[in-house]
């Protein structure tokens, strides 16, 4: 398993960390890819990225869950950040071929930070 990590500036932003993952299973062997978030206010996704997209998803993710009197919002003022993790999800995997991802034309891996700025851990593995 290997570790880098990524530094956000925003409290929803969204990041195209592809080539991270890349280098940091290069020189490993497998079938498989994972990468694993192990954060309750980030995510991460496969999908398509460009500066347009890349807007939409932040705009998604504010307004994706209603600003409403949520319990745990009187604990740590961060409820939408954790709701709306939960509903991408914290990891993903990918297949594997001579030891490079293999991905869609479009497609890249991507960070989402909910609860910015921050520094952020992302773990990857090859099965």
């Amino acid at each position: 398993m290997r570790k880098f990590s990524v530094s956000t500036s925003k409290t929803i932003e969204v990041l195209d960390i592809t080539e991270k993952v890349f280098s940091a299973i290069e020189g490993l062997e497998g079938k498989a890819g994972l990468i694993h978030v192990p954060h309750t206010t980030a995510a991460v996704m496969v999908n398509e990225f460009e500066p347009n997209i890349k807007q939409d998803f932040e705009t998604l993710y504010s307004v994706m869950v209603p600003d409403l009197d949520y319990k745990h919002e009187h604990v740590d003022k961060n409820a939408r950040a954790h709701l709306s993790a939960s509903l991408i999800g914290n990891s993903a995997t990918f297949p594997l071929e001579g030891g490079k991802p293999v991905l869609g034309t479009w497609q890249r891996i991507i960070f989402v930070e909910l609860d910015g700025p921050r520094q952020r851990d992302v773990y990857v593995q090859v099965l």
